[in-house]
């Protein structure tokens, strides 16, 4: 059996007649916001994702945990303060995606969170640099029923790597996946589908197709290419691929680029999605990466009464008038996409 095909009904057997409901009340209140112009939200996030750290071992250059650069305060995710966030969400959601900013494994209690979710019965994915991937912990992975597994493998040879993962060591991040892969096989597991992410960038754009290869020697699942989000790209960046499908931006005179796509006044994401940082704080999506546009903080009050309270529909608000005026908005280039 293909694959895809394994991960698909894997996901179809989490789904139940609440979550089904209320993705149908999300797609239609975000069409009926599209016709009127007016922001209705009839149901609650299918798709949450959560921060289980910023701290991270490595320096991507684009990134606020690589660069140290927060402004708000780092720390770790507490396991209380999840499963309270998680008894309150799960009979609505279908996705929980343990990722935004940092580290996964860097959390020590980042399993043990996954286990939790996974017994509510929530289809569950990480995103990881794969350095932490020891014998141990990828045992570990495959008894907290992880499902999806994104390893950042943005190279296929360490001066290509380290090229973007600074202070990162391709050799460890290879045998940590082939420890899944062996402990997968070992357990008879299914789970978790293991996709190596590749960020194409000028300095790596001749080894896709090495990529494919070198996953297939591993026993990875899935490839997937990744455009790069680039903070200046104004006047150029040595980062942005000289492959126009692979670029988020293009040059519309010498010295001048800009973001390729439209901003249209309207975003899936704000919909169906949302990001709970480390301690608390929800922010509209992954775009926010400091948390500036706080619109609730769940240490103070619940979710529902945060996601249809007034700020964050001041917020939506205020994107179907503009999101060229959104700062977060401007560097955008999924957020306007359903089932981005």
């Amino acid at each position: 059996m293909s694959l895809y095909i394994t991960d698909s009904l894997n996901f179809i057997k989490k789904l139940r007649p609440q979550r089904i409901i209320n993705a149908i009340k999300v797609i239609s209140s975000f069409y009926f916001t599209k016709w009127t112009g007016k922001p209705v939200q009839w149901g609650l996030p299918f798709t949450v994702s959560i921060e289980p750290t910023t701290a991270c071992n490595l320096r991507c250059p684009e990134c606020p945990s690589g660069l140290r650069s927060f402004t708000r305060e780092t720390g770790n995710l507490k396991e209380d303060f999840f499963k309270k966030t998680i008894d309150e969400l799960y009979k609505e959601l279908m996705y929980l995606i343990f990722y935004f900013q940092g580290e996964p494994y860097i959390n020590p209690k980042f399993l043990d969170m996954v286990k939790y979710a996974n017994d509510k019965g929530i289809y569950t994915i990480t995103s990881t640099n794969g350095h932490f991937l020891n014998d141990e912990n990828a045992r570990k992975t495959i008894e907290s029923g992880l499902d999806r597994m994104i390893i950042s493998v943005d190279g296929t040879t360490q001066e290509v790597y380290e090229n973007y993962r600074k202070a990162g060591k391709l050799k460890n991040v290879l045998q940590g996946a082939r420890n899944v892969v062996k402990w997968k096989k070992k357990m008879n597991s299914k789970t978790p589908h293991i996709i190596f992410q590749f960020l194409v960038v000028k300095p790596n754009e001749h080894q896709i197709p090495e990529i494919y290869k070198l996953a297939e020697e591993i026993g990875v699942d899935e490839v997937k290419l990744k455009t790069a989000q680039v903070y200046d790209y104004e006047k150029g960046n040595d980062l942005i691929p000289t492959i126009d499908k692979f670029a988020r931006y293009k040059e519309v005179e010498p010295g001048k680029w800009i973001v390729k796509n439209e901003l249209l006044n309207h975003c899936w994401k704000l919909w169906h999605s949302c990001v709970i940082t480390w301690d608390g704080m929800v922010v509209p999506c992954c775009f926010d990466k400091d948390a500036e546009f706080r619109l609730g903080d769940l240490r103070e009050m619940p979710f529902k009464e945060l996601w249809w309270g007034e700020k964050y529909q001041s917020f939506r608000r205020d994107l179907l008038k503009g999101r060229d005026q959104i700062e977060i908005c401007t560097n955008c280039t999924e957020g306007c996409k359903v089932w981005a």
